[in-house]
């Protein structure tokens, strides 16, 4: 018994294989993927909020939510996406039953808050995936909460069955008949002390960070599918690389990394969304623009550290330790 717990502690630093055992299409474009350890083991728990990293074929890696990760295996859903880089469509067209791939272990930049409160948790079609782990945890802990799911048809969106099974706590829009949800209407009517929670497209938490805008911030809780995009006149500027003293130019719509790495500089990256973590560098002058979906309020104001792939400057020129 000893050995099996030491085994399982130390996956939870570990990139590991796991084989797919099922897949399921749940929606028109989203598929569930249930992964279990070929060591027999049962994978580390991945709470409410979780993420992995899946590692998949030529060295494309993407992270994806765990819908379930409480029972020693891993539900993940994949969306394809218009335009795939190579992952979801990797997954929808190549992925099957019996394949075995590598994960990463599970991370969560977007836990549930340890309050007795309320809790208001709004999701936007493939955005229900860290919503739903949430939501049952909230209903099997006995804690006040509601879910607002907006997609454009509902009534057949993915999990929506599974949702109603949840009873009147969630709503579902249907936004090709009724329009977009009232964000600002569903703050205003929220109790006192409720705690806001968002995931879903650009558009939504734009109108979800405005809605929330007076909110204490430590009540707002969003998680973006990928690094916001920069505005269309962020301009070009020059990296300092402390350790071999190079300069890189950033150029407009370049990401920091692409430059990085088409100067021939070797930099540890993985999700490019700003969610992962693998590309945190350190910042030794100049004030970073943060676009990333992990470091905290003060990390950010300290600029001791940008994630590469998705953060850019304010100011004319970087220091980073490379």
């Amino acid at each position: 018994m000893q050995e099996q717990a030491e085994k399982i502690a130390a996956q939870a630093e570990s990139v590991f294989a796991v084989q797919v055992t099922a897949m399921r299409l749940e929606s028109q474009d989203v598929l569930s993927i249930e992964l279990h350890n070929i060591e027999s083991l049962p994978l580390p728990p991945a709470s409410p909020g979780s993420h992995v990293d899946v590692h998949l074929a030529d060295g494309v890696t993407r992270p994806y939510s765990v819908i379930n990760g409480e029972e020693g295996i891993y539900l993940l859903a994949v969306k394809r996406e218009t335009g795939s880089r190579g992952g979801s469509a990797y997954v929808h067209d190549r992925l099957r039953v019996g394949d075995v791939i590598q994960v990463s272990a599970p991370r969560n930049q977007f836990a549930l808050a340890d309050h007795d409160g309320p809790s208001l948790l709004v999701a936007g079609g493939i955005g229900i995936t860290p919503l739903l782990p949430m939501a049952k945890a909230l209903e099997r802990e006995g804690r006040p909460w509601r879910l607002h799911y907006t997609a454009s048809n509902a009534a057949v969106a993915p999990f929506a069955r599974e949702l109603l099974q949840l009873g009147e706590r969630v709503h579902l829009h249907s936004s090709a008949s009724a329009g977009r949800i009232d964000l600002g209407a569903l703050v205003a009517d929220a109790l006192p002390g409720t705690h806001f929670y968002c995931c879903g497209p650009e558009g939504m938490l734009d109108a979800f960070a405005e809605a929330t805008r007076d909110i204490e911030p430590a009540r707002v809780h969003m998680e973006r599918f990928g690094a916001a995009a920069p505005p269309p006149d962020a301009g070009s500027f020059e990296l300092r690389l402390a350790k071999s003293g190079r300069s890189v130019m950033v150029g407009r719509g370049v990401s920091t990394l692409d430059a990085l790495l088409q100067a021939g500089v070797n930099v540890d990256y993985s999700c490019r969304q700003g969610i992962c973590g693998s590309c945190e560098v350190r910042v030794l002058e100049g004030i970073p623009e943060h676009r990333d979906e992990i470091l905290t309020d003060a990390e950010r104001k300290s600029n001791k550290t940008m994630m590469v792939c998705c953060s850019r400057a304010c100011s004319s020129t970087l220091v980073l330790d490379l």
